[in-house]
């Protein structure tokens, strides 16, 4: 029997905390199966009021006319159980007439068709959207550790003093790892050589301080606010590794020239290391956190690797805007690709190549987005996130000026690492 025939649908009065509870029905005791006909019974009990109403039926208690209605009984004295249905108020005000019992299984009906109808004209990925994304999320999954268990093997934090160790230098460790066919192996031993005693540093000219303070005291303060450059040069060196692993698994990336495999990755490493930098930021304290506590930076930390707030407060609010994106994983990986394969990179040699790559990532990101991301956050997201792409062009600019003060100075250039020297260092104008 269909229970849409035979009751009107109400809302239970006991609101949402209560849909879970075991219901009993009012009549016999059974499991109640919703409201019917304005109480809470069983379908055995509804269909029974029901018949009873529409025959008109007048029943006669064989026994004392106070019988006892259970699950098991029920059947034995039709008097007493309509009399029960009637005080536990069920009314036959709320029985449909079989015309409108009609109109309701057809009402239902359309319901169904047009929710078909709606299921059928939703935007759909495709077999081949959906591959591309599956590669990338494997890709950013075997190069991205959520562990930052690595991050030991780096020259350790150093929050209170300068690090008086400096980097030896190797040949084109970018080269070498855009021909290694083992993504595995990103990081070679060369990149965590270990780092020889340098005479020790002299202050760093860039930074400000208080009139105040005596030269003594100011060289003290601004050696402190360099000594977290030999581990964020360890941290950033690794990061660049693993997004040239993530690079080399991007659909048609490796069929690109190697020169501009080389000029894309120069161009995009800082970018797509801040875009990852995301998945560890919080905004409950405006920090990264990778792990321990040893590994947990804030602002004051990326000042003293010799960074300024003209690049860490855009930085941090950059972090803040794409934190509250709320972008899918899937989302995130098309954005670091698409930011990756930028044809207007300086020094692309065939930027029309690069560009079909990009479009393609574009359109399969739109398509996830009005797929599978739900409304309200999937309004404009796609603008949003493409701004996003605007808004590293000018951190990464900012970085670079930066970089290039701090380079400029040999007794800083040493704590830096042969990778950092060659992806920052030879900037493509």
């Amino acid at each position: 029997m269909d229970p849409g025939a035979s009751s009107t649908s109400l809302a239970d009065p006991t609101g949402d905390a209560e849909r879970n509870i075991s219901r009993i029905c009012g009549v016999c005791g059974d499991r109640a199966t919703g409201f019917h006909f304005n109480a809470m019974t069983c379908e055995g009990c509804k269909g029974f009021f029901r018949r009873s109403m529409k025959k008109k039926a007048t029943f006669t208690c064989p026994f004392s006319g106070d019988c006892h209605i259970t699950k098991d009984n029920r059947r034995h004295c039709q008097a007493c159980r309509l009399k029960r249905c009637v005080d536990i108020g069920m009314m036959k005000e709320f029985i449909l007439t079989d015309e409108e019992v009609q109109r309701k299984r057809e009402l239902i009906l359309k319901r169904k068709e047009e929710e078909a109808l709606r299921e059928s004209l939703k935007p759909k990925l495709s077999e081949e959207q959906q591959k591309v994304i599956d590669i990338l999320l494997e890709a950013h999954r075997k190069t991205y550790d959520p562990t930052y268990a690595d991050f030991t093997r780096f020259r350790p934090p150093v929050r209170s003093h300068a690090s008086s160790r400096g980097a030896t230098k190797s040949s084109s460790l970018l080269t070498q790892d855009l021909s290694s066919e083992d993504s595995s192996d990103l990081f070679g031993s060369e990149a965590f050589s270990t780092f020889p005693d340098s005479v020790e540093p002299p202050p760093f000219p860039s930074l400000g301080l208080p009139e105040e303070q005596d030269e003594s005291s100011s060289m003290n303060l601004e050696f402190s606010q360099l000594s977290m450059l030999p581990h964020l040069a360890d941290l950033v060196s690794y990061s660049i590794q693993k997004v040239i692993g993530f690079a080399k698994m991007i659909p048609g990336f490796r069929d690109l020239s190697a020169e501009d495999q080389i000029v894309l990755l120069k161009c995009s490493a800082i970018e797509v290391i801040m875009l990852r930098s995301n998945q560890s930021f919080t905004l409950e304290d405006m920090s990264w956190t990778c792990g321990s506590s040893d590994f947990k930076y804030r602002v004051s930390d990326v000042t003293q690797a010799g960074h300024s707030m003209d690049l860490l407060e855009p930085l941090v609010k950059f972090q803040v805007g794409l934190k509250k994106l709320n972008l899918h994983e899937e989302e995130h990986v098309l954005l670091m690709a698409i930011c990756i394969l930028s044809p207007d990179r300086p020094g692309v040699r065939e930027p029309r190549r690069v560009e079909a790559l990009q479009e393609r990532l574009s359109e399969v990101l739109q398509s996830y987005i009005r797929a599978r991301h739900a409304a309200p956050g999937s309004r404009l997201l796609y603008a949003k996130m493409i701004q996003k792409l605007a808004d590293l062009r000018s951190l990464n600019e900012e970085h670079s000026r930066q970089y290039r003060c701090l380079a400029f100075q040999p007794e800083h250039s040493m704590q830096l690492t042969p990778l950092l020297l060659e992806v920052f260092g030879n900037e493509i104008s």
